[in-house]
């Protein structure tokens, strides 16, 4: 059973009751508007989660870790299906980056191919057990897709805000699962803003990353399986990429919640990877701690964020983890899409394929060495961005349909 026990500010510390059947949602701080994490009676944790018992549960959808989870789905629980994802070794990327442990944790395998449906499934089975009517968010594209699925699984009304211009295929997913779409003629963080105006204004469940603290408990769920697949081995490094920040301090809180149960000794250090344009978590974490808005113009849509909503509870990740942060540039991007399909043959859109071009970086700069042991996030699907996987790719070779005209094609391109 779950033994959530209330909620604290990320920002300030202010302590708030859990809220129940009987009280209103709490999304953010009363004292400070800061973000709200939430807290565990982990004594109560301890009594009922451990390493034994979880190697004789048969489910790998994340429900395994109720214990852990603010929420259990009850009859929710077959509809609201994420389960675990591979992690694989990848000796070929691992080969040419000098890192000869290195594991990728393949995101994409989800309902709709992205980490989004852990935080979707937490939040959606929160809603529902509150009564709520329409579940409303803000995205750049993969949210927004993971909300509509997810929603269109349990019969429950989603209304999903999103800037004009998010990715074709994603637009396509989130109309095809039946959701609301309301194209914002601005930015993502325009768009975020116009939702929590309206979540207040007609009462709607408010999703969104980075502002409803249950998306981060849902996102933690990763941190959990990495370590039950390494064996309880606590990597070196954990690489992700970074736009809202909520990812990353969901990785944190996964594994700081694993240690605080005694299932492992340490946390491994974070390592957040943001496009050069949108940075702000970054300049953040290596200047004063507070959040400032940058342009977030990248053709990583899944991180382009001027202002991340969850960037205190990033920094605060990075600190606690000894962790670092670097920036990339679109070019790197491109680059690591390519690398990644051709040595791992692992499909990611651009944002995903952001935190194998900042592994590059740390790599080639020293901050991660050969002996250790890291694991990168490949976050969403390629499928979800094919325009940029396009660009990424090249165009293919053309011919007649005729076999001297073949062998001009192929004379000096492809080798016997």
């Amino acid at each position: 059973m779950p033994h959530a026990v209330g909620l604290r500010c990320v920002r300030c510390a202010a302590e708030h009751a859990a809220p129940g059947a009987a009280r209103p949602v709490r999304y953010a701080c009363e004292a400070c508007g800061g973000n709200l994490d939430v807290v565990y009676d982990y004594a109560a944790v301890r009594r009922e989660l451990s390493r034994a018992s979880l190697a004789a549960d048969p489910d790998h959808r994340v429900w395994r870790y109720r214990a852990l989870l603010p929420v259990d789905a009850g009859v929710d629980a077959e509809r609201l299906n994420v389960s675990r994802t591979p992690l694989a070794a990848a000796p070929a990327l691992g080969a040419r980056l000098g890192l000869p442990s290195l594991w990728l944790k393949d995101e994409t395998r989800h309902p709709s191919a992205s980490l989004k449906d852990r935080a979707s499934a937490i939040t959606l089975a929160m809603a529902r057990a509150r009564g709520a009517e329409i579940v409303a968010g803000a995205s750049t594209g993969n949210a927004a897709s993971s909300l509509a699925c997810l929603a269109a699984r349990t019969g429950t009304r989603a209304v999903l805000f999103v800037p004009e211009s998010i990715p074709s295929a994603k637009l396509a997913q989130i109309l095809l699962f039946g959701a609301t779409v309301i194209a914002v003629r601005g930015t993502y963080d325009q768009a975020a803003d116009l939702c929590l105006a309206a979540c207040e204004r007609y009462g709607w469940y408010d999703r969104d990353t980075g502002r409803n603290p249950y998306t981060r408990e849902g996102k933690k769920t990763a941190a959990f399986e990495i370590l039950e697949q390494l064996g309880w081995r606590v990597p070196d490094w954990v690489v992700v990429s970074v736009g809202d920040g909520n990812i990353l301090s969901g990785l944190h809180k996964g594994f700081t919640d694993l240690r605080e149960v005694g299932l492992v000794d340490g946390i491994p250090r974070l390592l957040a990877v943001q496009a050069e344009h949108s940075d702000a978590v970054k300049r953040a974490f290596e200047g004063d701690g507070v959040i400032r808005a940058v342009s977030g113009v990248t053709i990583a849509d899944s991180i382009s964020v001027g202002l991340p909503r969850d960037g205190d509870a990033a920094v605060r990740a990075l600190r606690e983890s000894d962790g670092a942060a670097v920036a990339v540039t679109d070019d790197a991007i491109l680059d690591a899409m390519r690398e990644l399909a051709r040595t791992e043959g692992l499909f990611a859109e651009p944002a995903a394929a952001a935190a194998v071009a900042g592994l590059e970086l740390a790599t080639r700069e020293g901050r991660i060495r050969e002996a250790e042991t890291v694991v990168a996030v490949v976050t969403g699907s390629g499928l979800k961005d094919v325009a940029s996987a396009t660009r990424a790719a090249g165009a293919p070779l053309t011919t007649e349909p005729d076999l001297d005209a073949l062998d001009e094609v192929v004379r000096g391109r492809i080798e016997a």
